[in-house]
């Protein structure tokens, strides 16, 4: 089940690979995430002795969350992959200058978990062309109703 969708990504990069990663939370973000109360919009993740992290992530702590510690809402959280992906992304990341890029949040078995993906900036024309391959699709798909209708 999605929690947040990082729709800047799809539309800033070319997604090449897809990774699901764990993340390192506390129980008041779990709180937060489950009340719908995480972005991924500035959210960038970075490769630091040999482990990734989730820079920028913004979580605002619910009011009724524990009294006896300060949130951070935006602090540095560890991602949890296996060590053979873990080196996989990071040469490519290194080697063929990818960016990583968090897509979106999800839960599986109950624990939140972050997609990844190894993306390539879009130049400005790319953005363009795939806005008028949208529209496109758009206008086929109202098309398509009309003439059901019909």
């Amino acid at each position: 089940m999605s929690i947040i969708q990082n729709k800047k990504a799809y539309h800033e990069y070319f997604i090449e690979d897809k990774y699901e990663a764990g993340i390192m939370l506390e129980g008041w973000e779990v709180k937060a995430i489950r009340a719908g109360r995480a972005q991924l919009k500035e959210a960038y993740v970075t490769v630091k002795d040999g482990a990734l992290y989730l820079f920028g992530s913004h979580i605002s702590p619910l009011l009724n969350a524990s009294t006896h510690i300060h949130p951070d809402p935006t602090r540095t959280r560890k991602l949890l992959l296996h060590k053979q992906e873990i080196d996989k992304i990071i040469g490519k990341v290194q080697r063929a200058g990818y960016t990583l890029m968090p897509l979106g949040m999800h839960y599986k078995n109950g624990r939140v978990k972050l997609e990844i993906g190894l993306a390539k900036g879009k130049k400005q024309h790319d953005k363009r062309a795939t806005e008028k391959e949208r529209e496109g699709k758009m206008e086929a798909q109202q098309a398509m109703k009309k003439l059901r209708r019909e």
